[in-house]
């Protein structure tokens, strides 16, 4: 049960970070290319990932970690680009 909670917690935590990012995003707040939106979505798709993980929900799994390493790899060419 304890276990379960805490997936749980991860699992709005994460859910609440991309939403933020993409409803900041939607109001032209943040651009999706800006550090703070693939910081975002990043970590809210890595929480989800792990909560998939620990789970065992394979296509969700798969699905987050595809987002975590494009917004990962977004942060990546921003900070090379501004060298």
């Amino acid at each position: 049960m304890f276990i379960e909670m805490n997936t749980e917690i991860i699992a709005y935590l994460g859910m609440m970070l991309i939403l933020l990012a993409f409803f900041m995003e939607t109001r032209n707040v943040i651009e999706s290319k800006a550090p703070l939106y693939l910081l975002l979505m990043a970590v809210g798709s890595g929480l989800l990932a792990i909560r998939a993980y620990l789970i065992q929900e394979w296509a969700f799994f798969i699905l987050e970690i595809a987002w975590f390493l494009t917004a990962v790899v977004g942060l990546f060419y921003l900070n090379r680009d501004s060298e």
